[in-house]
């Protein structure tokens, strides 16, 4: 016995040799792994021509005792053990959604509470790794298309990819003015009056954009109105407060400033504009485990993690 084949011990051969370490004989060794006897030797002699050294010595009455070697193959053979059970344990966890990673995209309106799911969604799953991306509504499309996230919270959902979508809660749009606007306070104002402004918009893409200009060509019936585009909501709200112009926001990205009396809400007709968020997946992939329970956990939470 010279030649070391490592690569062709099993996992019924360490099996047996465990068996024979913690039972001293072959007879009750065989008993506890439910093999015969003949079958724990057989294991045992072929354990040893893949180390290449005698790893069992039998005594009389059928003792058995490992050798110097077989004690140092005992060792690997429960290293060996322990790390299969670990896994086993994580597999097991994974396929439960106990353990994983989810990726959760926003749009960049909904960043102004999807912080504060993330949070209690680490609370609630602490053993999930819940990895938040905030982005225009074509970067969250553009990653529900490429699978770079799992799920993502959006105001419409797209036509491409084919989504699954659920409805979280309303998401409100208002006419947004600063409070010594000229027409705050005023009560329901006409629609030319409204047209008479200049309106402060995000990216042509953008779903507050397209929900805008639907709102003006209905007041205007197709008449130009004179819009300033800007770049984000945060730009939006610092020109308005500016007195650069009005313009129609969700009011989930102005709760903070409506209740210090930074901005104010304008009486306009139509208004407030109800839309509604929606939690979206991929309908061609199915989550996984973890993807589940998060989704679960938000559907069920009935929008109460939403802007009051």
């Amino acid at each position: 016995m010279s030649t070391l084949r490592p690569e062709a011990i099993t996992f019924k051969q360490l099996r047996a040799l465990c068996a024979v370490a913690e039972h001293g004989t072959l007879t009750a060794a065989a008993e506890s792994i439910h093999l015969t006897t003949p079958a724990v030797h057989t294991q045992l002699r072929q354990l040893e021509e893949n180390f290449g050294a005698r790893l069992v010595d039998r005594g009389p009455q059928g003792v058995a005792r490992l050798t110097l070697q077989g004690e140092a193959a005992l060792v690997g053979a429960r290293a060996i053990e322990t790390a299969l059970e670990a896994c086993v344990d994580h597999v097991r966890a994974l396929n439960d959604g106990m353990e994983g990673m989810v990726t959760l995209g926003v749009v960049a309106t909904a960043k102004y509470f999807a912080p504060r799911l993330v949070a209690e969604l680490h609370r609630a799953f602490a053993e999930i790794d819940v990895i938040l991306r905030v982005g225009s509504r074509e970067m969250v499309v553009s990653a529900l298309q490429a699978a770079s996230v799992d799920i993502a919270i959006m105001g419409r959902p797209p036509r491409l990819p084919a989504v699954h979508a659920t409805v979280l809660g309303p998401h409100p749009h208002v006419l947004i003015a600063p409070p010594d606007h000229p027409l705050a306070g005023q009560g329901r104002i006409a629609a030319e009056r409204v047209l008479a402004e200049t309106f402060l918009a995000r990216e042509a893409e953008s779903g507050t954009r397209v929900l805008m200009e639907r709102f003006i060509e209905r007041l205007g019936k197709g008449r130009p109105q004179r819009v300033v585009e800007l770049e984000s909501n945060e730009t939006i709200k610092q020109a308005v407060m500016a007195g650069l112009g009005v313009a129609l926001i969700s009011r989930h990205t102005v709760a903070g400033e409506l209740a210090a009396g930074r901005l104010v809400e304008l009486d306009a007709p139509s208004l407030p504009l109800v839309r509604q968020w929606f939690l979206v997946h991929r309908s061609d992939t199915a989550l996984s485990a973890a993807g589940r329970r998060i989704h679960g956990y938000i559907v069920g939470r009935q929008g109460a993690f939403l802007p009051r």
